[in-house]
Order: structure tokens, then C-alpha cells, then sequence
């Protein structure tokens, strides 16, 4: 029997094309393999079923707690700006629903993804499980703190804005690493990409933005 086809399956593949096309190359996005992997992951599956009908707009998302599934533009950004091989241990501050650790893990060799509230830890790893990403690994902690047992990283990107570059993160950043992280307050933030060299640590603006805020120990309070 030829195996039926799920209109919703189209409809949404077709969105996904039309984002990466409008919100991603149109305004700039140059990675093929970024582009790639933001067409191969099915964002209406990392939001809320409530905004199935706006998964693939270009805005953030609330998916509770407070927290957000980012804007896909800033998602394919980011990404585009750690320079990507395929080989590198990448750190993910700020996990979320799973979504950008689903696309990093196209990109990267293996994803270590840090969120504070268990309960949108364990759904993002029930996703991430569902679609198959056996190289991502999900902690549940303070991401400001950074992941010093799995240290250090050849790319970190944080998906929360910090009051100021956190000093463990710096640290955990391997030598010729390189980091993308949102800095300001809750009004004014611009994404930095900062890069490691030797005892050299280099920072320059790449975008202004709007994220939630990293709490913990090198964060904001709360």
C-alpha cells in the first residue's frame, strides 16, 4: 500500500522553506550548511501546540517558565557566526525547548546544553530523543557556570543575556574558540562574538537583540 501523506507535513515544509528563504538568505545568511540545517529541523515541533499556525514566524516564541524558543533569524545567526566544522564539542547556555541545540547538532560534533528549569529540560529532551539527536546532552543546572566537567568547548552559544561576559564560560573556551552571547540589560543587549586566543580575548558586536535573562551565579538574580 503507498504510504499516505500528511498534509500538515507539507504545509509545514513549505513554511520552513519560505523562512529560510525570506527571514535567513534575503537578509543575509551565507552558510549553506547553516541554512541546511534550519530547513532539516521542524520548528512547529519545538513550539508550543497553541502556535503550531506561527511556528516558522520570525519572532520568539514564550514556551513557559518565562522562557522563549528564539527567533529563527538570531537562531541561524548565531550559528553562522561560531564558523562551524562539524567537529567541534559545542556548549549551549540556555536550552530551552531544544530547537537551536536540534540545529547546532547538524552543525556540530557533539551539543552539551545547559537549562535551569528541569521541566523544559526533560521536554526538550524528549524531543531531541523523538527526532533521532543522539549528540546532544541535556543538563538541567546554572548555565552561568558553564559545564566544567565536559570543558573545554570549541564553541559556546548562549541563548540568554548576560550583564557581562561570564568569566567561566571565557574559561572553558578552548584555545582559537569562539563564542556568541547576547550582553546588556533587559532593554538594550547586542550579540558579541567573542574569540580566544592565547591569553588574547577579542569581543566585537554583531547584532543588536532582545533575549531573556541568564540568572545564576553570573547572571542576573532571580
Amino acid at each position: 500500500m503507498p504510504i499516505e501523506r500528511n498534509p500538515d507535513d507539507e504545509r509545514f515544509a513549505a513554511l520552513r522553506r519560505a523562512m529560510v528563504e525570506e527571514q535567513m538568505r534575503d537578509r543575509g545568511i551565507r552558510s549553506e550548511q547553516v541554512l541546511s540545517a534550519m530547513l532539516a529541523v521542524p520548528r512547529h515541533l519545538f513550539v508550543p501546540k497553541e502556535h503550531l499556525d506561527s511556528a516558522y514566524a520570525d519572532r520568539p516564541m514564550e514556551i513557559g517558565e518565562g522562557q522563549t524558543v528564539a527567533q529563527p533569524f538570531m537562531v541561524a545567526a548565531m550559528a553562522e557566526a561560531l564558523e562551524l566544522s562539524g567537529t567541534e564539542k559545542l556548549l549551549e547556555v540556555g536550552t530551552g525547548s531544544g530547537y537551536s541545540a536540534a540545529v547546532l547538532s547538524l552543525l556540530a560534533a557533539q551539543v552539551y546544553t545547559i537549562e535551569k528549569y528541569p521541566s523544559l529540560a526533560a521536554e526538550a529532551r524528549r524531543r531531541l530523543d523523538g527526532l533521532g539527536r543522539q549528540n546532544v546532552f541535556v543538563y538541567a543546572g546554572d548555565g552561568s557556570v558553564g559545564l566544567q566537567s565536559a570543558a573545554p568547548f570549541g564553541a559556546i552559544s548562549v541563548a540568554a543575556a548576560a550583564p557581562h561576559v561570564p568569566a567561566p564560560l571565557v574559561d572553558q573556551l578552548a584555545e582559537s574558540g569562539r563564542m556568541v552571547i547576547p550582553v546588556g540589560d533587559s532593554e538594550n543587549q547586542e550579540l558579541l562574538l567573542v574569540t580566544k586566543i592565547g591569553r588574547k580575548i577579542d569581543s566585537r558586536r554583531l547584532h543588536y537583540c532582545r533575549f531573556v535573562p541568564l540568572t545564576g551565579r553570573h547572571g542576573f538574580a532571580g
